[in-house]
């Protein structure tokens, strides 16, 4: 099953170069095989569920752990299916 996600890292630091926590999370990702859509108010990725569901769990420990204190985090199932 292919899942997509979306997600934000706060505390939100305005302009200039992403906070540590929004990096921390983008390079769990690239460090799984996978290609995040990395931008300024969030992340977004595709991938199979057996791959993005680990990942994501290390986004949020690695995330927390670089001084992000709050995570919204959005998964879809993409069913192909249908």
């Amino acid at each position: 099953m292919m899942l997509r996600a979306e997600f934000t890292t706060e505390p939100f630091e305005g302009e200039g170069d992403p906070p540590a926590h929004a990096l921390a999370a983008r390079d769990c990702l690239l460090a799984a095989g996978l290609d995040p859509d990395f931008g300024p108010l969030g992340t977004a990725i595709s991938g199979d569920r057996e791959q993005l569901l680990p990942a994501l769990a290390e986004v949020l420990d690695k995330a927390l752990a670089a001084g992000a204190n709050r995570i919204t985090l959005q998964v879809t199932a993409e069913d192909d299916r249908v």
